[in-house]
Parts: structure tokens; C-alpha cells; sequence
């Protein structure tokens, strides 16, 4: 069952960081079977709190998403831009209605 890479963006202190994260971790992510669908762009928040940025990744399953996030390669990415950024992070499993 395929499973998806929530990243809903509170706050991002450093553009630079953030930047630097994004090109560290893309190429990880994709090792893993990531395949990015939302990151950043236009967007109209019609309900709730509003976040500057989104990230959206679509792992093959639950297993390897959380193997990546859980990888030191990730993990050493992710502290380019943890301390100047703010997010809520979920890895959800999709659904079958079949």
C-alpha cells in the first residue's frame, strides 16, 4: 500500500537552510522510492492554520518511508535546516476502498 510524506511548514527562518536541506535530501528520498508530488507552489488555504510550504513524497510503503526518515544520510540533511524551520511531519498510509 503505497503511503505518503506529509510536510506541512510552520515556519522557515532561513531560505538558505532550506534550500541546502532540499538539495542534500532530494536525491536520499528518491533512494528510498520517494517520488515528490507537491513541494511548495500556489496555494489557497480555505480552512485552519495556513503554512508557507508543503511537501508531499509518495513511498511504495510505510516500511521505506520511515527507513529513509529514520536513515543518518536523512537525518544529517535534516539538521541543515531543524533549527531555523518549524514543521508538522506525518508519513499516512493511503486507503483501498477496493
Amino acid at each position: 500500500m503505497k503511503v505518503y510524506w506529509i510536510a506541512l511548514y510552520k515556519k522557515i527562518d532561513s531560505q538558505e537552510n532550506i534550500k541546502k536541506y532540499g538539495a542534500k535530501v532530494t536525491d536520499i528520498i528518491k533512494s528510498y522510492g520517494g517520488v515528490p508530488l507537491v513541494r511548495g507552489g500556489k496555494f489557497n488555504t480555505l480552512e485552519g492554520e495556513t503554512y508557507p510550504r508543503t511537501v508531499i513524497w509518495e513511498f511504495p510503503s510505510y516500511e521505506k518511508a520511515m527507513e529513509c526518515h529514520d536513515s543518518k544520510e536523512y537525518q544529517e540533511g535534516w539538521a541543515l535546516a531543524k533549527d531555523t524551520t518549524e514543521r508538522n511531519l506525518q508519513i499516512v498510509e493511503a486507503f483501498n476502498i477496493e
